[in-house]
């Protein structure tokens, strides 16, 4: 591969059509007709393996970006960088969540290491549909609400749990085993009763929410709201889908535009409603226990869970600059900015490592003093390699999204 000397490029990210997926906020975010409603559910910008996003280059052939930064990885990413991570250390996506996602943590990075070999000596194929780990990597995550947004986020603090335990009648029987505030033994419980008792337990409740639901008497601030559209969305015959309990357990969280969490590993969460912005450790490891399709190992989302209380805090972006709101995490492979730029402004700056910009809203163009202008519109990307010095002047009234690595 020859080296282009150029430190921005437009860059073209790639679309998963995940079942739980809109079929328009993204598309008319891309500029993609979806004449068959197909479900465009994320939207990636980044360098991960299985899924890299192109360069287009300046005669407008396509390059992958993951084989790009591996063949001149020092100088795109920066030494320090380049010697911490040896790769581009975070993804970015944006997402539109129109049915629920699954309940879900997320492995440490000493964990995933171990068990992504695991998996590797038992000849486990990287695709198979029953393999827990796709890399060795964490994936501690920041998602940043564009609008309502719903989600699940970690078990709710001790009076919580015993007052909805007492409320609802068909928990009524966790009250005890959650003596002495034992949060392991109160999930390991519904995660591992046997799916006869599963259905025994939430039949009732069902047949009394479901009706509700239906005619629509049921706010969304209500957990029984959630748990009927899981079993509508979910359930098969025979079976009703254990991660129901998981809805009555966790926080039920509601965050307006430009509200912001944070979830490290081992903080169990799941997506109900809403679209966003979501940056994370550059992984796609995953452990699910329910409200889903796709693989559940219990087992292995019991070993990797933090069985304790969490109070959700509210992340809101901090201006380090002008027109710069920077969210804040401990995560030490990521950080994501807000750049608010109203028409004819001018914005300056020298990229640290590699930088990942995605228009949300306007048109903007960006100027490097070796590569030639482009004209960057909205659900448009561009990428920014370690010290090129940008110019990005907005065209219109418009709002960027910036992925890149702490400064080490």
């Amino acid at each position: 591969m020859e080296q282009n000397n150029g430190k921005v490029f437009k860059l073209l990210g790639k679309v998963q059509h995940y079942a739980w997926g809109g079929n328009s906020f993204l598309p008319e975010l891309l500029k993609i007709h979806n004449q068959e409603k197909k479900p465009f559910a994320e939207y990636w910008l980044g360098a991960h393996n299985n899924l890299s996003s192109e360069l287009i280059m300046d005669d407008g052939k396509k390059e992958k970006l993951n084989e790009h930064i591996a063949s001149f990885r020092e100088k795109l990413l920066g030494k320090s960088v380049a010697e911490k991570f040896h790769h581009l250390p975070y993804l970015l996506k944006i997402l539109d969540v129109k049915e629920m996602l699954s309940i879900q943590v997320h492995p440490s990075k000493k964990s995933a290491e171990v068990e992504f070999e695991n998996e590797n000596k038992r000849k486990i194929p990287l695709h198979a549909p029953h393999r827990n780990y796709k890399d060795d990597n964490h994936k501690p995550e920041l998602m940043l609400a564009l609008g309502e947004f719903w989600l699940l986020h970690g078990f709710k603090p001790k009076q919580q749990i015993e007052k909805i335990l007492k409320e609802i009648p068909e928990l009524n029987f966790l009250i005890t085993v959650f003596a002495n505030e034992n949060y392991y033994e109160l999930y390991k419980t519904v995660m591992e009763l046997d799916q006869d008792i599963v259905n025994e337990i939430l039949e009732p409740l069902l047949e009394r929410i479901v009706p509700k639901y239906l005619n629509m008497e049921l706010e969304k601030d209500d957990e029984n709201f959630w748990a009927a559209r899981a079993s509508l969305t979910y359930n098969e015959p025979g079976r009703i889908d254990r991660g129901i309990f998981s809805i009555y357990l966790f926080n039920l969280v509601k965050l307006k535009i430009g509200d912001a969490v944070f979830q490290d590993a081992g903080l169990p969460h799941a997506y109900l409603e809403g679209q966003n912005v979501e940056i994370m450790a550059n992984s796609d490891n995953v452990l699910r226990g329910g409200l889903t399709p796709k693989h559940i190992d219990v087992n292995e989302l019991l070993k990797h869970v933090h069985f304790k209380e969490t109070i959700p805090q509210i992340i809101h972006g901090t201006e380090t600059e002008k027109h710069i709101d920077v969210f804040e995490t401990p995560a030490p492979d990521f950080e994501l900015c807000e750049i608010r730029l109203p028409r004819n402004e001018i914005f300056e700056q020298r990229a640290y490592s590699v930088q990942i910009f995605i228009v949300l809203q306007g048109e903007v163009l960006v100027e490097e003093k070796e590569h030639s202008p482009l004209f960057i519109k909205s659900g448009e990307a561009f990428v920014a390699f370690d010290q090129a010095l940008l110019q990005i002047s907005a065209k219109q009234d418009s709002i960027i999204y910036r992925a890149g690595v702490p400064l080490q």
